[in-house]
């Protein structure tokens, strides 16, 4: 779900931050071409002022000394300040005949920005709204111009031609800064991402983790609604309730179950004593009361299996580290007998030491169980093979058996309680053995899972975790 919701909430942070990134960006190539803008508008009024008093064009013929000193002042200005700033300026009349102007013989553009100034000027009106420069704009230039009024008439105007190499340079260190704080802002929305959607994760992970582990036989297991939002914690209290009342009621089933296993065993024992009286009085041989006699002793066993069901069920695992590699080869060894005198081969394969946490009576009654089973269902002058090997975080055993194996629709549903294929109702058991087996297990983490052996035959894989839980 993480990896889901985070994409979502980056994306929105990040339109966020374009969103308010560009205007920004804008605004401030806006307000470095306006202080631009309104430096050259003072230098135009500056000029404009030499030039009001300037009243007869160069070469009039007619100038007066202070006139042509005006003039002269004029010019001066005008061509310092081209080369100390490199912008090109000149006053004009009306009709764009120069008064002045720096560099020698620059003009009035005739068409474009500088040719609509210039059209402003004339009709009274200051530069104010040139087009945006852009960084990328490397031809991109500023004219500026301001009318020269002498006795309330525009007698002619101050033209400014900007170059704007380093505003635009100025715009474009302005852009890094926003982009650095963008990115900066970026990685600080990530980070809180991060945080949120494990804040509101986190109870979702204990629900999950603790469903995992009721599914899997540890009932007790409970969820600690302390953290996340306040519809999440109710769930995770909702969850604890649901937990308690399914642990009560299988507790009350494990209970029925033992007391009824445990009540009718003295019921059984006495009817079962009462058969072998009256079979004490019946013709040797009898076959009726035989038959009696076996379901007899088959319904005294599943009583047994009940009842160590219950218990398995119901009784907490001792674990500790074990030498799992030793113990199976010690339940091997314990079970050879049997398996000489049914002329079965049973071996030991495997490490010689492999460690593992589990609870070791637990694990041998287990190991009991599928030994025996594997030696029920393997004929004469066939092989059981029990091995152990770590694999990453468990230590796997396996019982190999070259018995006639189990189909893929009775591999699903071998473990249920009572279940036993129908070609095998001839074998004495119960159904409940590896339902006891896999109790067993699952009290101490460790799981049971059953697989085909080829050419033919069953095996049954248990995995024991290495790490103590």
């Amino acid at each position: 779900m993480r990896t889901r919701l985070l994409p979502l909430l980056i994306v929105l942070l990040a339109g966020v931050l374009l969103a308010l990134g560009f205007p920004l960006a804008g605004i401030n190539a806006t307000v470095e071409q306006q202080r631009v803008v309104v430096d050259r508008i003072d230098d135009a009024a500056r000029f404009a002022s030499l030039a009001q008093y300037v009243t007869t064009r160069p070469g009039g013929g007619s100038n007066s000394p202070d006139e042509d000193e005006r003039q002269a002042t004029l010019g001066a200005e005008l061509k310092r300040y081209h080369e100390l700033y490199g912008i090109r300026a000149g006053v004009f009349f009306r009709d764009g005949t120069p008064m002045a102007a720096a560099p020698a013989g620059w003009r009035v553009p005739e068409e474009g920005e500088g040719a609509r100034a210039f059209s402003e000027a004339l009709a009274g009106r200051r530069s104010h709204d040139p087009r945006q420069i852009w960084p990328w704009d490397e031809d991109g230039r500023i004219p500026v111009a301001s009318p020269v009024v002498r006795d309330g008439d525009v007698v002619a105007v101050v033209v400014t031609d900007s170059p704007t190499g380093q505003m635009r340079s100025r715009i474009l260190h302005g852009w890094l800064l926003i982009g650095a704080g963008e990115c900066a802002a970026m990685l600080v929305a990530v980070a809180a991402a991060f945080r949120l959607t494990g804040w509101v994760l986190r109870p979702v992970r204990v629900l999950d983790a603790a469903s995992h582990d009721i599914a899997t036989g540890r009932l007790k297991s409970r969820v600690a609604a302390a953290s996340g939002p306040p519809e999440l914690r109710r769930l995770a209290r909702s969850f604890n309730e649901m937990a308690d009342n399914v642990e009560d009621v299988l507790e009350q089933q494990r209970a029925f179950v033992a007391d009824a296993s445990h009540q009718l065993r003295n019921p059984l024992s006495a009817l079962l004593l009462r058969i072998e009286l009256l079979a004490l009085e019946l013709p040797e041989g009898n076959e009726e009361i035989a038959s009696v006699r076996t379901e007899g002793k088959r319904l005294a066993r599943v009583l047994d299996d009940l009842l160590g069901l219950a218990l398995a069920e119901h009784a907490a695992a001792d674990l500790q580290l074990t030498d799992v590699a030793a113990l199976a080869a010690e339940r091997v060894e314990s079970w050879r007998p049997l398996a000489d005198d049914k002329g079965v081969l049973l071996s030991y394969e495997g490490q010689r030491a492999v460690t593992g946490w589990t609870d070791p009576v637990a694990l041998s009654s287990a190991l009991d169980a599928l030994v025996d089973n594997a030696l029920k269902f393997t004929p004469a002058g066939e092989r059981v093979a029990v091995g152990v090997a770590p694999a990453g975080e468990h230590v796997r055993i396996t019982v190999r058996d070259h018995g006639p194996g189990l189909t893929e629709d009775e591999l699903a549903r071998i473990g249920d309680r009572f279940w036993r294929s129908s070609r095998h109702q001839n074998v004495s058991g119960s159904g409940l053995g590896l339902s006891i087996t896999r109790a067993l297990l699952a009290a101490g983490g460790a799981t049971l899972s059953f697989g085909p052996h080829r050419p033919h035959g069953l095996r049954v894989t248990v995995e024991v975790p290495r790490t103590a839980p």
